[in-house]
């Protein structure tokens, strides 16, 4: 970290934008933290409108406090190198270049990244992986996120979507052959839908975690090849990129207390080679600030 003065983070996603003033020491100060919604059927103008309001609020909130830097991380697709993002939850948005949002909210250099990547760098700074210097962050939720730190330093690719696990492709599940895209197999919708495809009659994630403690059969085999999923992704992450750990968060992974020791199991299965299997699976450990966490880290990196 290399700004000594507070950061303004901002986080873009497909529902809201939040953004907050956090010091270089990663307190988030609380008055300061300022809520809009973003949506799918939200205008491009509006969808502008709410990101610049909601980070104007932050810092109109703690007038005294000078921000050095803005840190934004978004859904993706990013493109880092025209600055702008194109959230798949936001197709309204798409190509919306956030210097034209923000840059001239405060004289202060801005810094733009995948959501995935704020998340890795807030796990490294803060929470579950601190000390790990190749690792990855995964957000399982109503979609799949990732990002990526090796050799202490996040990574972002060409265009800044390293670490964009969610689109890739993962075997079979139990011989399923719908599987197919993580997201779509291991996201809360998606388990959701597979398990009322299979006569579960419940509505929604927290549904299915009720079931799951009941000990419903179709709820325990949603969670499971969910988490099997994930699993199998994070064996080819790990065989790929020699990762030593893999932090686990996101509203979803919540879905069951053993949410992460099934993934765990699920990557000692999938994974060839010894190195992928002694990747250890851990638990997010921020709360919800981390996507601020994150942005913020990323201000301060500069």
């Amino acid at each position: 970290m290399t700004a000594a003065a507070p950061v303004l983070a901002v986080d873009i996603g497909g529902t809201k934008v939040d953004a907050a003033v956090v010091t270089a020491e990663g307190q988030v100060l609380r008055a300061s933290v300022a809520r809009r919604p973003t949506g799918r059927e939200t205008s491009r103008e509006g969808i502008a409108a709410n990101i610049r309001a909601a980070a104007a609020e932050a810092l109109s909130a703690v007038p005294d406090v000078r921000v050095a830097a803005i840190g934004v991380g978004s859904a993706g697709p990013v493109d880092l190198p025209a600055r702008s993002v194109s959230p798949l939850n936001l197709p309204r948005a798409e190509g919306l270049e956030i210097d034209a949002v923000l840059g001239d909210l405060v004289d202060a250099p801005l810094t733009l990244a995948l959501d995935g990547t704020c998340i890795a760098l807030a796990e490294h700074w803060r929470g579950a992986l601190v000390g790990i210097d190749n690792a990855m962050a995964i957000v399982v939720s109503t979609g799949v996120g990732g990002g990526l730190v090796l050799g202490g330093r996040p990574v972002s690719g060409a265009t800044g979507n390293a670490g964009h696990l969610g689109q890739t492709f993962v075997r079979a599940i139990d011989g399923d052959p719908a599987a197919a895209t993580l997201e779509a197999v291991a996201a809360g919708p998606g388990s959701v839908a597979w398990a009322r495809s299979q006569g579960w009659e419940g509505e929604t994630g927290l549904d299915l975690a009720a079931s799951y403690r009941a000990g419903d059969e179709v709820a325990v085999a949603a969670v499971r090849r969910s988490a099997r999923a994930v699993g199998q992704a994070i064996a080819a992450a790990a065989t790929l990129c020699d990762l030593e750990a893999v932090a686990i968060a996101g509203g979803f992974a919540k879905v069951a207390d053993d949410y992460v020791d099934l993934v765990r199991a699920a990557v000692q299965d999938a994974a060839v080679h010894a190195y992928a299997r002694r990747c250890r699976v851990v638990a997010s450990g921020l709360d919800g600030d981390g996507p601020l966490l994150g942005a913020a880290a990323l201000a301060l990196r500069g």
